[in-house]
């Protein structure tokens, strides 16, 4: 049960942390077209991204898939100015891109497992506890994921509810911020 707690704690410390920055982003540009009222599909949709996350781990701690680290760390980045792009681009309603977002974030959330599956895959190597540890490292990740949407989730109540800033503007504002942040992460990690 310890090697259990260690893990979860391990996956919430990826989600939260200052160094999660780009998982964070991720997060952000997939809730932004959300409003309070949508908890529930922004639920289903991290716990995609989170599933997309535990398979590319999974695979990896068995030494079933490898990619080079520096073209993952390019690509997370990459899939957060895609999915921001796309909030800003398509000027659709948020209910017209729901399988879309479902979609984006499994996916994406495949090439943002590759990000931590160098270290994950040395601790459970040490630990010999797979099942466990894998368990308990991405129900943190989700608990983390949670929290970051729930945070997102109020300050768009406040601006959208509150200021009465227009949901349309909300999605812009907030979505470009995250395409600038990431694609300046982006461009810092060309693996050239």
């Amino acid at each position: 049960m310890q090697d259990f707690w260690f893990y979860l704690l391990e996956g919430w410390h990826h989600i939260i942390s200052i160094d999660a920055l780009d998982h964070q982003l991720f997060i952000a540009a997939l809730a932004a077209l959300y409003l309070w009222a949508d908890w529930k599909k922004v639920l289903v949709l991290v716990t995609a991204f989170t599933i997309g996350h535990s398979l590319t781990l999974a695979l990896s701690v068995l030494d079933i898939v490898r990619f080079p680290d520096n073209w993952v760390e390019f690509a997370i980045p990459v899939t957060i100015v895609l999915t921001a792009l796309s909030n800003i681009i398509k000027p659709r309603t948020p209910e017209s891109k729901i399988q879309w977002n479902y979609i984006l974030a499994l996916v994406f959330g495949l090439i943002h497992g590759m990000g931590f599956a160098n270290t994950i895959r040395f601790m459970l190597a040490k630990d010999q506890s797979l099942a466990t540890g894998l368990i308990g490292f991405n129900i943190g990740l989700e608990i983390g994921q949670i929290v970051v949407v729930a945070a997102l989730l109020c300050v768009s109540w406040v601006f959208v509810k509150k200021i009465k800033l227009a949901h349309r503007d909300w999605i812009m504002i907030l979505s470009s911020a995250v395409l600038g942040i990431s694609l300046k992460m982006a461009l810092e990690r060309i693996p050239f």
